[in-house]
């Protein structure tokens, strides 16, 4: 007869012979988070949603049923509430304060993954008309990612993007792609160009230690480095007459590479929002580029990693990333 799982005077069971446990990790996910920063009369909201998984040596929980060595989530979960207690500068730096903590404190974490969200709000305006200092409606649009992984003695920081939506009226065509039987697509010299971007960047090893110390116990600024990025990427997509999304994507990434140097390799994943003219003439209608049906699916999917020269390829930190980026 089975023990009973809630029996707290229950011995740890023995593993079962000819097997063993692989990679495991656990924590708690999707910790929602709201800092309101007070210390002026001009309020500041940091907005996140916080993931906590560890990796050590939790075998036994998994083959005995002994939690010697499990950290509850729960405990993980209040862990990333008492630490926005002290101050959230930026999503990087408050993951890697919870990676040295975890790792630090418990002998058996030698490592894990701590990933944030960041949503953005503006200020809504006031009666005088300038930015409210305490009222704010939530962003529409893109959202801030941020991951610090822990293996091995390595700590390695990926910060990035999502649905960052763009779009170019003009500057763009696709031209001079094989045809066979099945193609239909006619050439475009003058297209609409659109695409939701995600993107996520990965700093080079040595760039961040456990304490949040930048390149060299230098202090790198999180904030700086993400608002260099995204400048960099939406300049690029802006002023490149694109050949096609491939080569646009190519021209962001080393963008970003250009504009911070302590990254070192970029990944984006980018849709194709395809924007078709609609034939008007059934109406008696002319149709010069000013109509399009917006197609939702399907559409192409573009993605790819630029590196540095010099930088290897397969970074072990993006195993622990879903999909592309």
């Amino acid at each position: 007869m089975p023990v009973s799982q809630t029996d707290p005077t229950s011995a740890p069971s023995e593993p079962a012979a000819g097997y063993r446990l692989g990679a495991n990790r656990y924590g708690k996910a999707e910790v929602r988070l709201v800092r309101v920063d007070r210390d002026t009369e001009r309020h500041t909201l940091t907005d996140l949603s916080v993931t906590s998984q560890l990796r050590g040596d939790f075998a036994d929980t998994h083959t005995r049923g002994d939690n010697a060595h499990v950290i509850a989530t729960d405990t993980q979960k209040n862990t990333i509430f008492a630490f926005a207690r002290d101050g959230i500068t930026s999503p990087e730096a408050f993951l890697l304060r919870l990676a040295a903590h975890f790792t630090d404190d418990f002998a058996w974490v030698d490592g894990g993954r701590w990933e944030a969200h960041a949503y953005g709000w503006d200020r809504l305006p006031s009666e005088s008309g300038a930015p409210h200092d305490h009222a704010f409606a939530r962003s529409g649009g893109e959202t801030r990612t941020a991951l610090v992984d822990v293996d091995g003695g390595r700590t390695t920081v990926l910060a990035g993007l999502r649905d960052l939506t763009v779009m170019k009226s003009t500057g763009s065509e696709f031209v001079g792609f094989p045809r066979d039987r099945y193609t239909t697509l006619p050439e475009e010299t003058d297209r609409i160009l659109a695409t939701s971007v995600s993107a996520r960047w990965r700093y080079a090893d040595g760039v961040a230690d456990l304490d949040g110390r930048g390149l060299d116990g230098g202090g790198l600024d999180w904030d700086s480095a993400y608002g260099a990025a995204r400048s960099a990427m939406l300049t690029a997509f802006a002023d490149t007459h694109s050949k096609a999304l491939q080569e646009t994507l190519y021209v962001m990434a080393t963008a970003v590479l250009d504009a911070v140097p302590q990254i070192a390799e970029v990944r984006f994943s980018m849709p194709n929002k395809h924007h078709f003219l609609v034939d008007l003439a059934p109406f008696g209608l002319d149709n010069p580029g000013e109509v399009f049906y917006a197609a939702d699916r399907p559409y192409g999917l573009i993605e790819a990693a630029v590196l540095r020269d010099g930088e290897a390829d397969g970074h072990a930190v993006w195993d622990s990333v879903d999909g592309f980026c």
